[in-house]
């Protein structure tokens, strides 16, 4: 919105109006309005939520501080979607394709965990929304994702041949020729992945079609296992939240040299047109995630509940995905991972067990993995900041992998 009248008013030649052409400018001030905004706006959003006693819902698990969690309110990642998509609106070309699908990213994952959250404070039920239909609103915005990359104008796609040194967008006038998406893979030069290589047995013309389903199966497995290990993560104060902003932080870096041609050639990494404003978007996530900290920390004054983490994973993967590093994400997202990991094994282990044995065992003392440390000792605050060290590790290796090849 600010964006479009600051540059109506340059066009009037008034002085100093071109200021928000600057992408650096306009990053610094969406994580300053983000994180202001979350801070004052999360303050009325708590007390409303107090007022019709929206609190969490705790079962006695025998953790330490446990049942002092009862009745905190959640469903606070409303003020981490507000704390978005309003800095969004103000400083983002909002007709770019990319923040367009971030938006509807954010929104859908939202109300899919708003639902859930409801259900559990309103509806007293403590499963909330069916694992079916959160893995069916999942995929479906796995589908909007990967058919808005294939099929949108404004998504272009890099050269499978590149001269020069340097890339190339295959595009004609205004329509850009419809291609199976690439990504880069990691730790291996000059190497990029074609999906249209998963067609390799099929005639040619219908190879783009088959990597474009391969692709699209790949972000739907990505959008749901992201958003639930975020899900997973949310069990103790500012665990989620602070992992996630680092992991923000590690993304806007790789967005903002994938949309410069010389630092993306120079690198070897896929550059991708047009998504200097993500570089905007993912100032805004991590001003919000920064920000819900300032209530959502030990002890906690609100909860993100499902309407935050569903958010914050889904952002995580798709913002991944449209910066063709999804290969990455294993190790970005590796706390996300290894909590998913600690659920299923967990709970495959004992099903198993009691199956073979008439009795069910189990690897963990708990899952998720936080809760297997809890009962060993570790108080929640330092198992929040030793998790959030190993988050800035895998973060940092993350962006090793720029140069490790």
């Amino acid at each position: 919105m600010l964006y479009y009248l600051f540059h109506y008013l340059k066009e009037l030649g008034l002085p100093g109006m071109g200021v928000f052409q600057y992408i650096t400018f306009r990053v610094a001030m969406t994580i300053i309005t983000s994180l202001v905004f979350s801070i004052i706006i999360g303050r009325r959003i708590i007390h409303m939520l107090q007022k019709q006693q929206i609190g969490e819902v705790v079962r006695d698990l025998g953790l330490e501080g446990q049942l002092q969690k009862k009745g905190t309110p959640t469903m606070g990642g409303l003020i981490i979607i507000l704390s978005i998509l309003v800095p969004v609106v103000l400083f983002c070309k909002i007709d770019n394709v990319y923040v367009l699908l971030m938006i509807v990213t954010t929104l859908w994952l939202g109300a899919i965990g708003f639902i859930d959250d409801y259900i559990k404070v309103f509806k007293k039920n403590k499963e909330g929304m069916s694992g079916r239909m959160k893995i069916v609103g999942q995929v479906g915005l796995g589908v909007i994702v990967a058919s808005t990359l294939y099929f949108s104008d404004g998504a272009t796609t890099e050269s499978r041949t590149e001269t020069t040194g340097l890339v190339q967008t295959e595009q004609v006038g205004e329509h850009v020729e419809k291609r199976a998406p690439m990504t880069s893979v990691p730790f291996f030069k000059n190497h990029k992945f074609d999906y249209k290589s998963f067609g390799f047995w099929a005639p040619e013309q219908w190879q783009d079609t088959i990597g474009w389903i391969a692709f699209a199966i790949l972000t739907i497995f990505i959008v749901t296992a992201v958003s639930n290990g975020a899900n997973m993560t949310d069990g103790l104060d500012g665990l989620a939240t602070g992992t996630s902003a680092i992991i923000g932080g590690a993304l806007g870096i790789f967005a903002y040299v994938s949309t410069h041609h010389d630092f993306a050639s120079y690198l070897n990494i896929m550059y991708v047109p047009n998504s200097a404003e993500l570089v905007v978007f993912i100032s805004a996530f991590i001003g919000a995630t920064i920000g819900f900290l300032w209530y959502n920390s030990y002890p906690a004054q609100v909860f993100m509940g499902d309407t935050g983490s569903l958010t914050i994973g889904g952002v995580i993967a798709v913002f991944a995905i449209l910066l063709h590093i999804e290969l990455l994400i294993p190790i970005l997202c590796g706390i996300f991972l290894v909590e998913d990991l600690s659920v299923i094994l967990q709970v495959s282990y004992f099903k198993y067990t009691r199956k073979k044995y008439g009795e069910g065992r189990r690897i963990l003392l708990m899952a998720p993995l936080h809760h297997h440390f809890q009962k060993k000792g570790l108080t929640e605050p330092k198992l929040v900041a030793r998790f959030w060290l190993v988050g800035i590790i895998l973060a940092i290796s993350t962006i090793l992998t720029l140069k490790i090849r």
